[in-house]
């Protein structure tokens, strides 16, 4: 898993400034921070599975009908999108799945209920009708994987994604050539660079979750194997 350090080393070096004499670490990092919010989202879109989580138990107390980031109890703090979420009477199992819904159902205001059975997302909360007995919630989520911005006394610490070196190496330095050198010319260049590291970064976890594990023998390769009669 590369440092911040090695990346902007790797962005000096780009824009011809090994030393990193004007390309330092605070002037890259402002740009590195973009380009690794570019990448978070692009995980995210593409549900890479680094980017997938499930939460820690969430008991919900009988008459809560709002979980959200400043509620108690709250949402993941990483949290993203939710994918599937799960319930059970606190600490019986097993979890059944719960349904979404726009909105929650209205005629089950009047009623007496153990169990949520149906949540709706409004506002960045979860919303329930209150039940009348404790619950624990377990979700499925799409997490935040990078904690930006970065600030330079983090620069020597492990980023936690292995494999993301060239991308942000080459995005970084591509903003540095636009916004810095104001070199147009170069900064396509590198844009170029960083997208063929980008689809390779991708293709990578998309192809393991294919099962593909082995490369395709070429038709021709079998073709000239073949015992002739």
């Amino acid at each position: 898993m590369p440092t911040p350090a090695e990346i902007s080393g790797m962005v000096a070096a780009l824009m011809n400034d090994s030393a990193q004499t004007v390309y330092t670490n605070d002037k890259i990092l402002p740009y590195l921070n973009m380009a690794l919010d570019e990448l978070q989202e692009t995980f995210e879109l593409n549900n890479i599975p680094v980017t997938n989580e499930e939460s820690a138990v969430i008991t919900v107390p009988a008459g809560t009908f709002i979980i959200g980031f400043g509620t108690n109890p709250k949402l993941p703090q990483n949290l993203v999108e939710i994918q599937r979420l799960w319930e059970r009477p606190e600490g019986v199992i097993p979890w059944t799945p719960m349904t979404r819904r726009e909105f929650i159902n209205r005629a089950q205001e009047d009623q007496s209920i153990t169990q949520f059975l149906y949540w709706a997302w409004r506002d960045q909360e979860i919303r329930v009708v209150p039940a009348t007995a404790n619950n624990d919630l377990k979700m499925d989520y799409i997490q935040e994987i990078f904690d930006t911005p970065i600030s330079i006394d983090d620069i020597d610490v492990n980023l936690p994604i292995i494999n993301v070196k060239q991308f942000l190496g080459f995005q970084t330095a591509a903003f540095c050539a636009m916004f810095v050198a104001e070199n147009e010319m170069r900064a396509q260049v590198l844009e170029g660079k960083a997208a063929a590291a980008l689809n390779r970064e991708l293709g990578i976890p998309i192809k393991g979750r294919q099962a593909i594990t082995t490369r395709r023998q070429p038709f021709m390769g079998s073709y000239r194997r073949r015992v002739l009669f």
